[in-house]
């Protein structure tokens, strides 16, 4: 039995079984290795495996062009913060065709190579169980990657425990985790648009446009590349308007161009996570998804 928090008695009941449940199947691993991304759903994951197996779990972090710098750093602070050991591996999905084509498969080639690097540490370490931070909400999503994690036999307990995003935002509050409200980040390739060669050039180029506009306030955010090198920006609704201000367009125009962009434009319908899937058939959604 892991003794609760004085911060978790707000928890709702419902929550609290859910809770118990994703103890007790973690205590069952014996040992597990979290791919660890240092986003929400990972770093709660990291946090209740440390709670329940102590030593006996490790964070695992992929490094490669397609993780922005500053994400691998604030996954390192996250477990010194949770206490948890942490690795990092390197990653060559970048030397994969099927990856660098960018078609929507690219997921999943993405994380099979990462699950693999991950179980190879963790056999190295002699840790029983790989598991990844999926949650039950991602279950009807666009996510190849739960198909690479299935034929990997990487386990998902917040997904099999039936915790969704707003319970994991919930358990990571009352656990004081800092990034409770910290809005998804998936990795740089996620903003080339599909059907666009992902390669190292373009990634740089979305990672120091992102690091500019975060820079000066603007938070959620993608800049999404798409063919003819052109950045289509998106931020929330709120702060499309900021744009109307000639010396920050002047000087967002100016930066992205430094950094390699023919074209700057603002989406107009504003920041919308996974709004490249639009332009994905109907086929692909569904193979994505595991339904036939």
């Amino acid at each position: 039995m892991i003794p609760p928090l004085a911060t978790e008695d707000a928890l709702s009941p419902e929550l609290r079984v859910k809770r118990d449940r994703l103890f007790e199947l973690l205590g069952s691993f014996g040992s597990c290795a979290v791919a660890f991304s240092g986003g929400l759903d990972s770093t709660v994951l990291a946090h209740a495996a440390h709670r329940v197996l102590g030593d006996r779990a490790v964070a695992v972090t992929g490094r490669s062009a397609s993780l922005a710098s500053v994400e691998h750093d604030d996954a390192r602070q996250l477990a010194e913060r949770i206490g948890i050991r942490f690795e990092t591996i390197e990653t060559h999905e970048m030397e994969l065709p099927e990856y660098r084509a960018n078609l929507g498969d690219r997921c999943f080639h993405c994380k099979t190579e990462l699950f693999l690097k991950v179980e190879q540490l963790a056999e190295r370490l002699q840790v029983a169980v790989v598991c990844d931070g999926s949650n039950a909400d991602d279950l009807g999503d666009h996510r190849p990657g739960l198909q690479a994690a299935r034929r990997r036999n990487v386990r998902s307990p917040l997904a099999e425990c039936e915790l969704t995003k707003a319970d994991i935002r919930a358990l990571a509050r009352a656990w004081g985790i800092p990034i409770w409200d910290k809005p998804a980040s998936p990795c740089l390739s996620s903003r080339i648009a599909y059907g666009e060669e992902v390669t190292p050039e373009r990634l740089e180029m979305v990672e120091r446009a992102e690091r500019f506009l975060r820079e000066r306030g603007f938070q959620p955010l993608r800049v999404r590349y798409h063919r003819g090198d052109l950045a289509r920006i998106e931020v929330d609704t709120a702060a499309v308007a900021r744009f109307a201000d000639d010396e920050l367009r002047r000087e967002t125009v100016a930066f992205l161009k430094s950094a390699g962009f023919k074209y700057v434009s603002i989406d107009l319908e504003g920041f919308r996570s996974g709004s490249l899937n639009a332009v994905l058939p109907v086929e692909s959604l569904q193979i994505a998804r595991g339904s036939g």
